[in-house]
């Protein structure tokens, strides 16, 4: 396959007239200044990793808005997610997982980190195969070809304190023997995906034992996902249970390196920040769930001076949009700090969001993307520059437009690993999802 583009956001900067051969799913050559040959573009960015998701939780977009007794808070929200999970099949999981991983290729993204966490059936034990929600979500990725970091979760406790679990938790709640067997069917369902990477991921310090941590960070040289520092209440519980913060904690005692991944870490002081994002890993932000869940604002500049890494994920699925999720991230620390292009340098704070978020997410996903460069994936999106919204940009220009000003519909094409699966602005298996996820969406809302 071979694409050319009139401009290219290639690792040393904006270049013209870009031809770009790609072979076997990777990038294979580059040359630039060069005539137009095969598939013309007008401008191509390498496509970010969705670095964290939940997808199944797009069935219950936009369903939570409505104000409970008292002040509403994350832990109503999650009330009513636990409840819904009480009606899933591994066929529905399916299903809603398809939907949110075309929408994520149309919105821009051409891989996906997969926090997994629901793994059991709801009357309780395994599933005759431990894993097979983890093949689900494995069945998703091969039908709509985004590419796939699978992230089971292992989930033990309700609390710091060892409590059991109740309710809703009891679908993802695993000993540490029964995630060893969906951590290994999970590896043979992705063997059937070409660019697929298995990693782990401890919920929460909340929700696993330290000698659990030990043990599940052992069983992998992939990535390690752990949501760390999200709510107020959880480092109070944290704080008491242990006398440490989260992030304090997490930094003195865990082999903390590039291979993780921080998911939120909202709640930081000045000096966690500093030395969190000196251990190399990567900070997972999700800041549309953030603000939909409120959970806090997280502290940009802080992290970009201590030369801390991030990327952006979806996680609720209240909204999947990757230009959002980056212009939420910049527009919450405007709002912060009551200042503008916070998010910049000697690059716009488009570009600076864009090139950071790309870089960072392929390193949290263990997938070599996020740079347009020899030998990393073709995961490629181009650019609608003949739309009103980005007509007679160039540079810097470009990326801002589309992130603070543009829409969804200006991606028009879309590569994960060379396979071409968004065409003129469309998933090229969209209408035959949407429809399973209609009946779905129908079915399940009716129980509601």
């Amino acid at each position: 396959m071979i694409l050319h583009a009139a401009t290219a956001l290639l690792p040393e900067g904006w270049t013209k007239d870009v031809r770009i051969v790609v072979e076997n799913g990777r990038i294979a050559s580059i040359s630039s200044g060069v005539a137009a040959e095969g598939v013309a573009l007008g401008c191509l960015l390498p496509a970010p990793v969705n670095l964290h998701s939940h997808t199944f939780q797009r069935a219950i977009a936009g369903l939570t808005e409505a104000r409970t007794a008292g002040q509403d808070s994350f832990w109503t929200w999650r009330a009513l997610m636990y409840r819904f999970l009480g009606r899933l099949s591994p066929e529905d999981v399916q299903a809603i997982a398809a939907q949110a991983m075309v929408e994520m290729a149309e919105s821009g993204f051409a891989g996906l980190a997969e926090f997994h966490y629901l793994h059991h059936p709801v009357e309780g034990g395994t599933y005759a195969d431990p894993a097979e929600m983890s093949g689900r979500i494995a069945e998703a990725a091969r039908e709509t070809g985004l590419g796939l970091t699978h992230l089971p979760v292992i989930y033990e406790q309700g609390g710091v304190d060892g409590q059991a679990l109740a309710g809703g938790q009891l679908r993802f709640g695993s000993a540490p023997d029964i995630y060893a067997q969906v951590f290994e069917g999970a590896g043979k369902a992705l063997a059937g995906l070409t660019d697929a990477t298995l990693g782990v991921a401890p919920h929460s310090l909340r929700a696993v034992s330290r000698a659990t941590l030990d043990r599940v960070a052992a069983m992998t040289k992939g990535p390690i996902h752990i949501h760390i520092a999200e709510q107020v209440a959880e480092v109070t519980e944290v704080q008491a249970a242990w006398g440490a913060r989260p992030v304090e904690w997490a930094v003195a005692n865990l082999p903390l390196d590039a291979r993780w991944c921080m998911i939120h870490a909202t709640q930081m002081t000045p000096a966690e920040t500093a030395l969190l994002a000196q251990t190399g890993a990567v900070a997972g932000l999700c800041p549309v769930t953030e603000a939909n869940l409120g959970d806090g604002i997280f502290d940009g500049p802080g992290w970009l001076a201590a030369g801390g890494a991030f990327g952006v994920g979806t996680d609720s699925n209240v909204r999947i949009s990757l230009a959002e999720e980056l212009c939420s991230l910049e527009y919450s620390q405007r709002l912060k700090l009551k200042a503008r292009a916070v998010m910049a340098d000697h690059r716009s704070s488009g570009r600076l969001l864009w090139e950071e978020a790309a870089k960072g997410g392929a390193q949290a996903a263990g997938r070599g993307s996020g740079r347009i460069e020899v030998g990393q994936w073709a995961d490629l999106l181009a650019l609608d520059t003949g739309n009103l919204r980005l007509v007679g940009l160039s540079g810097d220009a470009l990326l801002d437009a589309f992130i603070f000003a543009g829409r969804d519909s200006l991606v028009t094409d879309l590569w994960s690993a060379g396979r071409h699966i968004v065409k003129d602005g469309r998933h090229i298996a969209r209408d035959t999802i949407a429809e399973r996820f209609r009946t779905t969406m129908r079915r399940l809302r009716d129980a509601l």
